[in-house]
């Protein structure tokens, strides 16, 4: 039996054992599992990013190469294009050759290093072509600009070298000079074919940048030679008005083919360079398309290689379950093992609890002098237990005993006391009654208060807005009177340049009445001549007495235009003064204006100081008004509280006198115990 006994812990031990150890190779197994799962997506995701980097790199190499050819040509939106895609392809080929941080992606294996070094040995030459490119790109631009501006400008010399050509004709010119006439607009076809020949950017440009050179030269001199002559070239000056003007007009646009031959010789063979380099780009990314292809296969076919790691996933899997199952079965053994032993244990628990019932039978009907026999079974605790809750329950018993009496006691000194403070609750709710109906009262005056605080509030703000009404008539009455005193300044001015004007003729006057005093000794004297000469002179004697009679006349007109300009100059100068004064006069009232207007702005300011005072008055009356209805209420509710402290003072009384009545319950109800004789003689003696 002992033996038995010795050899169930050691078999259970032994199935824990194993039990943990196949726990721990599943969780091993499941964590491998994990991993190879983990290491498989993460791979999955590179492949699938190395795969599409890859295919990129054929696309942009295709795009560079377009873009490339487009830029050369002279498109402007081209360069940023070509930018942006060879930009676009380092970017992608730097995340296959150092990884890619950001993502995580690592460098390309090497498995595809082949691929990858024949890919970047091309990609080397094409970025170099590709920055030749980027790098003339003010150089190509400026050129096609040109060269669309050319394009624009020689047929115009064309047509007006036809014209000059017709002009020549029809006025007769020498036969050289129309024959020079009409070879000049073939010298314009050809320099325009020089031009396009540049812009092609063949083999044939730096020869074509040389004609071109030689062609614009020789139209110029013999375009200058038409217009001046030059005899070394053997071209006379064209005398036709019309062709001379014609052939100024065509001076005119050919500047700018003249200005631009040293540009087009310094730049074509920087545009050859270019047109080079677009051509190899175009060879390369045929190349580089292929490479790339290569690449992505190569990217591919690592993806294919991965299936050893799939197969070691399954195996792991495979682990896995089988781990499961042999748990499993060690369990069911372990659990039929434990079921016996929980049987026999049973069964000798069983026998231990109909001891210790039999024991404790007289403590059902309060024998608290009980004690159960603690032996080694289960039970033997629970029989310990028992025991000290008997004691305790003893304790308890004597305690309440003890308790029931002190509680008595007190209870009626609580009662007392509880009823006093009833009375006192009363008193002081008749107290807060009186004191409600004061602030009530406080309120109500404080309610008038405010009333008249917000009636005074809006009689000041009356005050000002009429204020400030004041203050704008006094500003516009002082508007007025600068207007008025502007225009009087003027009047006056006007005033004194009619006085000026009336000093001139004054003068004038005077000039005129001695004109006509001269006159009138003029008169005289051929009147004596005249009469000298006998009838000779009588018919001039006539004359010269009429000569008298007009200045004489024309003296007393003066002198009555002198009486009336001095009449005028008089009158002048008092409207003057009268102006002046009266000018003075509106300077006078403008300042008195002023001077109301600056009172009126300091009643204004005190107005808004006396209705912000007033106004403050009334918020400050309405918040001890609101105050005021707060307390009222508070008070209304202390009131409440007092009433309810009052009926419950009354009912904690009534409450103490029944607890009164329940502590005599209580040591009733635990007299039906029966305690040791010396608890129940130390209950006695308290």
């Amino acid at each position: 039996m002992i033996k038995a006994k010795a050899g169930k812990p050691m078999e259970g031990s032994r199935s824990r054992s194993q039990i943990i150890v196949l726990f721990i190779a599943l969780i091993v197994f499941i964590m491998l599992l994990f991993a190879n799962f983990a290491y498989l997506n993460t791979q999955a995701t590179y492949d699938k990013q190395y795969i599409g980097h890859a295919g990129e790199l054929r696309v942009l190499s295709q795009r560079i190469a377009k873009n490339a050819t487009e830029a050369a040509a002279g498109k402007a939106a081209a360069f940023k294009l070509l930018s942006d895609a060879r930009n676009d392809f380092a970017r992608r080929w730097g995340y296959l050759k150092k990884g890619d941080p950001a993502t995580g992606l690592p460098p390309a294996p090497a498995t595809v290093r082949p691929e990858m070094r024949a890919v970047q040995q091309d990609w080397e030459r094409l970025l170099k072509n590709t920055d030749a490119i980027l790098s003339s790109e003010q150089t190509v631009l400026s050129l096609h600009q040109v060269a669309a501006t050319l394009a624009e400008t020689v047929p115009q010399l064309q047509v007006e070298y036809e014209k000059v050509v017709e002009i020549l004709l029809q006025r007769g010119a020498p036969a050289a000079q129309v024959a020079m006439a009409q070879r000049q607009s073939l010298l314009a076809e050809r320099i325009l074919g020089a031009v396009n020949t540049v812009l092609a950017g063949d083999e044939n440009s730096l020869q074509a940048a040389d004609a071109f050179g030689r062609d614009a030269t020789q139209f110029g001199k013999v375009l200058n030679g038409m217009l001046q002559g030059d005899p070394a070239l053997k071209v006379s000056q064209v005398e036709d008005r019309d062709a001379r003007a014609r052939l100024a007009e065509i001076a005119e646009l050919f500047e700018f083919v003249s200005g631009s031959v040293d540009e087009i010789l310094e730049t074509s063979p920087e545009l050859f360079k270019v047109r080079e380099s677009a051509s190899n780009i175009f060879s390369l990314s045929q190349t580089l398309l292929d490479e790339a292809s290569h690449l992505a296969s190569g990217f591919e076919n690592m993806v294919g290689g991965r299936t050893t790691d799939t197969i070691g996933g399954y195996v792991l899997g495979l682990l896995a379950l089988t781990s499961i199952i042999l748990i499993g079965l060690v369990m069911v053994r372990e659990t039929n093992r434990q079921l016996r032993e929980t049987a026999e244990k049973n069964e000798r628990n069983q026998n231990a609890i109909m001891r210790l019932l039999d024991e404790i039978e007289d403590l059902a009907d309060g024998d608290l002098t009980v004690t159960a026999s603690v032996t080694e079974d289960f039970t033997g605790t629970i029989a310990d237990s028992i025991n000290y809750s008997v004691d305790q329950l003893r304790d308890l018993v004597a305690t309440i005993n003890l308790t029931a009496g002190q509680v008595a006691a007190a209870v009626q000194e609580t009662q007392a006391t509880a009823m006093h403070l009833a009375q006192a609750s009363e008193h002081q709710a008749q107290q807060i009654s009186e004191a409600s109906t004061a602030i009530n009262d406080m309120a109500e005056s404080i309610d008038q208060v405010s009333a008249n605080a917000a009636e005074s509030s809006a009689v000041a703000e009356r005050s000002v807005e009429i204020a400030n009404k004041g203050n704008e008539v006094v500003h516009n009455t002082i508007h007025g009177m600068d207007n008025i005193r502007e225009q009087i300044q003027d009047t006056a001015k006007r005033i004194k340049r009619l006085g000026e004007s009336s000093q001139e003729i004054g003068d004038i006057v005077s000039l005129i009445d001695d004109i006509a005093d001269q006159t009138n000794i003029l008169a005289l004297n051929a009147a004596i001549q005249a009469s000298m000469a006998g009838d000779a002179g009588r018919g001039f004697a006539v004359v010269a007495d009429e000569v008298q009679r007009l200045a004489e006349r024309s003296s007393a007109a003066t002198r009555q235009i002198e009486t009336l300009v001095r009449a005028i100059q008089t009158d002048t100068n008092e409207a003057v003064i009268s102006m002046e004064q009266t000018t003075t006069e509106v300077v006078r009232g403008a300042r008195l204006a002023q001077d109301a207007g600056v009172a009126l702005e300091e009643i204004e300011g005190v107005s808004k100081t006396l209705a912000a005072l007033i106004q403050s008055i009334s918020n400050a009356a309405q918040q001890q008004t609101s105050s005021a209805g707060q307390i009222s209420l508070t008070m209304n509710v202390i009131q409440q509280i007092t009433s309810q402290t009052s009926s419950g003072s009354t009912a904690t009384a009534d409450s103490i006198g029944n607890l009164a009545k329940m502590a005599s319950q209580l040591r009733r109800s635990v007299s039906g115990f029966t305690l040791p004789a010396a608890k129940a003689q130390a209950v006695d003696k308290a």
